[in-house]
C-alpha cells in the first residue's frame, strides 16, 4: 500500500499564496476588528473607508486560500471590490448602504434589558460585566459608522470622487486592477478545496490573531465567561430521548387484541399459570 501525498499541487499553491498574503491579512484583520468595535476612532476619513473595504477583501482572500467553509458571508470581499470600482465612478450611495448594513446592527434596547436581568439573577458570575462590555463594543461600532458617514458627506461629489480615486490607487485598486483581482478570485487557487493541512494552518493563524485582538482587561483568561453554575435539577439518563405520545405497555389488557400472555406475573386477582411469554411490540 502506497502512502498518498500529504498535499496536492493545488493545496501547495494555496499555501504559497497565503504565505505572500499573511502579513497583510494580519494587519487587515486587526483593522476590521477595530472598526467593528474593538476601538473607537476619533476620526474616520474617506481613506479609512477605502481601507475598510480593502481589508474585508483581503480577509475574504484568506478564507478562500485556506478553504474556509462558506456557511456565512462574513467579509463579502468580491462585493467590496465591486463597490470600490463603482465608487471611483461616482456611486457613493452603494458604499453608504454597505457601511450601514455592516456596522449598524445595534440592539441596545435588548442588551440593556439583558443587563438589567443579569444584575438581578446572575450576581457575581460575570454575565452582567460581559454584556456591558459587549454593549460598549456595539457603541464603538456605531460611533465609527457616524464618523465615516460624517467624512463622506462633507465634501462635494467631485471632491469625494477624486479622494476615493487617490485612496484606491494607494491600496492597489485602480479599476483595471480590480478587473484582474475579480478574475483571480475565480481561479482554482481561490476555490473551495477542504484539506487537513489548510485547516491546520487556519487554526494556527486564527489562534494567534485571537490573542492579538483580545487584549482588553475583560478579555483576559478567567474573565471571558462566567463560572459554570451548579445544576438545579438532577441530570437525566445518558442519551435519553423522550418520544412524544409514548405510552408504556404494562398491562396485558392494553392493546392486546389476541389476548396473548406476555408478562411473567399475574394481574391482581389472577391465579393462572403463565404458559408462554410472547414479546409484543410497544406502541409509539
Amino acid at each position: 500500500m502506497t502512502n498518498a501525498p500529504t498535499t496536492s499541487d493545488l493545496v501547495n499553491k494555496k499555501l504559497q499564496a497565503f504565505e505572500r498574503l499573511q502579513a497583510e491579512f494580519e494587519e487587515s484583520f486587526r483593522f476590521v476588528q477595530n472598526v467593528h468595535g474593538q476601538l473607537r476612532f476619533p476620526l474616520f476619513p474617506i481613506a479609512e473607508s477605502v481601507h475598510y473595504l480593502h481589508a474585508l477583501w483581503v480577509c475574504e482572500c484568506k478564507d478562500r486560500l485556506l478553504s474556509i467553509y462558506k456557511n456565512i458571508r462574513r467579509y463579502e470581499g468580491g462585493y467590496c471590490l465591486e463597490l470600490l470600482r463603482l465608487w471611483q465612478a461616482g456611486d457613493s450611495a452603494s458604499v453608504v448602504a454597505f457601511l450601514q448594513r455592516k456596522l449598524d446592527t445595534l440592539p441596545f434596547g435588548d442588551l440593556t434589558r439583558q443587563i438589567q436581568d443579569a444584575r438581578q439573577r446572575h450576581k457575581e458570575d460575570g454575565l452582567e460585566q460581559r454584556l456591558i462590555d459587549g454593549r460598549r463594543v456595539l457603541l464603538n461600532r456605531g460611533m465609527n459608522l457616524m464618523q465615516a458617514l460624517d467624512a463622506l458627506f462633507a465634501p462635494s461629489e467631485d471632491e469625494l470622487q477624486r479622494e476615493v480615486q487617490v485612496s484606491c490607487a494607494q491600496y492597489g485598486h485602480h479599476p483595471s486592477q480590480i478587473e484582474k483581482q475579480l478574475a483571480e478570485m475565480d481561479t482554482p487557487v481561490y476555490s473551495y478545496v477542504p484539506h487537513q493541512v489548510l485547516a491546520q494552518r487556519n487554526i494556527a493563524v486564527m489562534n494567534k490573531m485571537g490573542v492579538d485582538v483580545m487584549t482588553r482587561p475583560a478579555d483576559t483568561p478567567g474573565q471571558r465567561s462566567w463560572r459554570v453554575l451548579e445544576p438545579t435539577v438532577p441530570p437525566g439518563p445518558y442519551a435519553e430521548h423522550v418520544i412524544a405520545g409514548y405510552v408504556e405497555l404494562t398491562s396485558p389488557q392494553h392493546n392486546n387484541i389476541k389476548a396473548d400472555r406476555f408478562v411473567d406475573r399475574p394481574e391482581p386477582g389472577e391465579t393462572i399459570e403463565v404458559e408462554r411469554d410472547v414479546e409484543m411490540p410497544r406502541d409509539s
